[in-house]
């Protein structure tokens, strides 16, 4: 890796640097394999101003993966003005855009989870809420009723949209509407477990007889 040369920046440009180049090692390695001193090296500082900005490893890693998190979140962020099963599609296919796009980056994202860091399983968590609220919002809207299983449903159906977007946007050459559709398809099995009858209406997945 090579050492750029050191220019001046404001404190809080040098720390939206630092934490630019950490996010984007996230291409390379896993977010364990991300150290202080690669990141020193690369923005051309010593280490000690790494740790006065972030504090710690940990410290570091956490802004990281906020980060991205935050950048996930704004490349699929529901568009408020399509009706819902439109905003759905709309919101899941800029979702497989963006893994495809930045597969190494989501992978070690959805992988954080599994951080022996509390406040970088915190920034994942917060993630899969704001990802559950988009699509029990879609399905309120819908005219599916609102209950504690629906919520259970739908939290269980981000991490199986996990592990889709990771198996079939990252390691296999599935297109992106086929993959699209099965994501679709599976949160109206969902809603199909949770509601007989109302997966079908909605989504035209036949209820579980």
């Amino acid at each position: 890796m090579a050492t750029a040369r050191r220019t001046r920046l404001r404190p809080e440009e040098r720390r939206n640097q630092l934490v630019a180049l950490g996010v984007a090692t996230l291409a390379d390695r896993p977010l364990a394999d991300v150290t202080v001193e690669e990141i020193a090296a690369e923005a051309g500082v010593s280490t000690g101003l790494v740790y006065y900005y972030f504090g710690s490893k940990n410290g570091l890693h956490h802004e990281i993966v906020r980060r991205a998190r935050d950048s996930m979140l704004h490349a699929s962020e529901p568009l408020a003005e399509l009706p819902p099963a439109e905003r759905l599609v709309s919101t899941l296919t800029r979702l497989v855009a963006y893994v495809r796009e930045h597969g190494p980056t989501f992978y070690s994202l959805v992988r954080g989870a599994a951080s022996g860091d509390e406040e970088v399983r915190a920034v994942i968590e917060d993630a899969r809420r704001e990802q559950t609220e988009r699509a029990l919002a879609v399905l309120l809207e819908l005219g599916v009723p609102e209950s504690e299983l629906l919520r259970i449903a739908v939290r269980s159906w981000v991490a199986l949209a996990e592990q889709a977007l990771v198996d079939g946007g990252i390691n296999s050459d599935l297109g992106d509407e086929e993959l699209v559709g099965y994501l679709e398809r599976s949160l109206g099995g969902v809603v199909a477990a949770v509601v007989p009858g109302a997966s079908e209406a909605l989504f035209g997945v036949p209820s579980a007889r």
